[in-house]
């Protein structure tokens, strides 16, 4: 499928670093050198907004992309760009550059400030949190010493019911702090491959 959006806003940002493109929030996330900086969502452009351009977006009449969880919506940090601002490549090169420099910065201080509590790190919530305990791992280091397959294979060992591959992926990203939708095919391979059969 054609998606004309998605691979002029890839060509358009290669001056911003190594560009490529994952399924994320029903759409596909554009990365800089494996930062998260845009997002296209049907065949439409949405840049990610920090504090200070959050409301600047906001006056420029610039929307959030809301997407459903579980039913919910869930307002994200991207707002569509209009086509006044799409038509305007200098402008918009400008926006980019801005978004990508503070999600940088943010990325750089959640490595720094790691949470103390197992539900803080990303993917993981209270129910994670508990399945860990259970199985003996109580704090992010030890989380982070037992690796993903370690607690993962933890976790099979000490939990009553079945437990999906999505838990691997999201040990996976909570140790590496990022998200586990953006965890590489090649590194999934990896880890179901370390898995005592």
């Amino acid at each position: 499928m054609d998606k004309p959006i998605l691979k002029d806003s890839m060509k358009l940002f290669e001056q911003l670093g190594a560009i490529k493109s994952r399924s994320m929030f029903g759409g596909f996330g554009l990365f800089a050198d494996e930062t998260m900086f845009a997002l296209v969502v049907k065949d439409q452009l949405h840049i990610r907004a920090d504090q200070n351009t959050t409301s600047l977006f906001e006056k420029q009449g610039l929307k959030p992309y809301v997407y459903k969880k579980r039913g919910f919506p869930v307002v994200t940090k991207y707002y569509a760009v209009t086509d006044s601002l799409w038509d305007n490549k200098t402008a918009l090169m400008s926006v980019a550059r801005q978004a990508l420099d503070s999600a940088r910065k943010e990325k750089e201080l959640q490595a720094v400030a790691k949470p103390d509590r197992l539900k803080d790190l990303p993917n993981l919530r209270l129910a994670t949190e508990r399945m860990l305990k259970k199985a003996g791992i109580e704090t992010v280091e030890q989380l982070e010493m037992h690796g993903s397959v370690g607690a993962y294979e933890a976790i099979k060992n000490t939990h009553s019911g079945s437990v999906s591959l999505e838990l691997l992926w999201a040990l996976e990203g909570a140790i590496n702090g990022t998200h586990w939708s953006v965890i590489p095919q090649k590194r999934r391979d990896e880890l179901v491959n370390k898995l005592s059969s």
